[in-house]
């Protein structure tokens, strides 16, 4: 029998790695087995270290939505490599890329660059906090905004309280000043703010929630965030660092403005597909609030890496290819086939099967209907998920491992690869 390599690779990882991953998200944790090495990736597909190759339904997590590889983005990455890797100082090609992320999001006035996604979220609130002079803010369960120590909180024990540390080593005090609420629901949002309302620099939400799989804010909720923002003198933050250019062309909330005009929020915070896979996110907003930023004003960030030459050359590459006429109505029609197919093929087989989709970003949920917050979410069957993981891992179709990750659809999925895919899910319904 031919050696596993990713078992190999997975126990050599285990030794030197905690728990043989760079992130959590890559275990396999709950839904066992071994993770998968990546050795190449090209186009909608990669291929593991037993040189298996998938259909890639993650993406890189979202960023890679011209699909891995992509002869443009690359010539643009070599070219950049040959000038040099890091300077530590500004480049064309960062005010260049400011440029590009402002024309596609015209609620952002000023943008600031950098490495990731919880960098950038950090950093919104900081500047809401300096801005307003205020120190509460608003998340709520089920989104999460990055690793930075006041966003690892659960739900406190009552309507609108304080959180809880959601990890060890993040004392009770740091997060003091972080209320969490319940996704969606407009009658807890309103008595935050009247109990707390004065005293809020923010709300901060994810307007598509990603990381429990894929549950949009409905349209009254986003409403009300804005109304109660704008209000009570707080300021209104979309994380839109999964959605922000895959939903569409002007990120999620030019999805909400369809239907509450003129919305808008304060301030946005990007990553993922700004960087094509390379390291590099943003955070911006209005231009009275990004001055608040050093050397402006007296809100300090900074970042030795931010505005990297490579990263934004992939960054640029990869928003001028997306920028062309139809990309997101093309991308969204794929993604939607491969909802519809799915759904499709578990309601024949008599599985509680619903699902979703926004652009090149969808999810699916073992319900007859699609759950609004993070408790139902959790209510999940998680054996019938993970026997549809193994089976699709089998069959050479790759999504999340995890129950509670969105997944991405690329410009290089083909309507073969969508009907592969849903071939595959038809027959593990119909042995379930």
């Amino acid at each position: 029998m031919t050696a596993d390599r990713n078992q190999i690779l997975f126990d050599r990882a285990a030794r030197v790695i905690p728990g043989g991953v760079n992130s959590p998200v890559r275990a396999f944790k709950s839904v066992g087995g071994t993770p998968r090495f990546v050795q190449r990736a090209q186009g909608a597909y990669f291929w593991d270290a037993n040189d298996k190759k998938y259909i890639d339904y993650i993406g890189s997590w979202g960023p890679m939505i011209l699909g891995h590889g992509h002869p443009a983005v690359v010539e643009a990455v070599q070219k950049a490599l040959l000038d040099g890797f890091s300077f530590g100082a500004p480049t064309e090609r960062e005010v260049e890329l400011a440029e590009a992320i402002l024309a596609r999001v015209p609620s952002m006035d000023m943008v600031r660059l950098v490495s990731s996604g919880t960098e950038a979220g950090m950093s919104a609130i900081r500047v809401a906090r300096g801005a307003t002079g205020r120190s509460k803010f608003i998340k709520f369960e089920g989104c999460y905004h990055g690793h930075a120590d006041s966003l690892l909180v659960k739900a406190g024990s009552g309507l609108a309280t304080f959180g809880n540390p959601t990890s060890a080593g993040v004392p009770p005090e740091v997060v003091q000043h972080t209320i969490v609420l319940e996704y969606n629901n407009i009658e807890q949002l309103e008595e935050a703010f009247v109990t707390h309302g004065r005293e809020l620099a923010c709300i901060i939400i994810e307007p598509i929630a990603g990381n429990m799989n894929f549950v949009r804010a409905s349209v009254p909720f986003m409403k009300r965030c804005r109304e109660l923002c704008s209000e009570y003198g707080a300021l209104l933050v979309l994380d839109e660092v999964m959605t922000g250019l895959r939903v569409a062309f002007g990120s999620a909330q030019s999805v909400y403005a369809r239907d509450i005009p003129g919305f808008e929020p304060d301030m946005t915070v990007l990553g993922k597909v700004i960087g094509g896979g390379m390291p590099l996110a943003a955070f911006g907003g209005k231009r009275h609030l990004m001055e608040q930023l050093a050397p402006l004003g007296p809100v300090y960030q900074a970042g030795t890496l931010s505005g990297n030459p490579v990263a934004t050359a992939c960054g640029l590459a990869t928003l001028a290819e997306i920028g062309k006429p139809g990309f997101h109505e093309e991308l969204s029609r794929k993604t939607q086939a491969l909802v519809s197919g799915l759904t499709e093929a578990a309601t024949k087989a008599g599985i509680a099967f619903c699902g979703d989709s926004e652009g090149g970003m969808f999810g699916f949920f073992l319900f007859p209907e699609l759950p609004q917050n993070y408790a139902k979410v959790m209510t999940t069957d998680n054996k019938v998920f993970n026997t549809l993981f193994h089976g699709l891992l089998d069959r050479g179709v790759y999504i999340a491992p995890a129950l509670y990750e969105a997944g991405f659809m690329s410009a290089a999925h083909t309507d073969a690869d969508i009907a592969e895919t849903v071939a595959a899910a038809a027959e593990i319904f119909n042995l379930l």
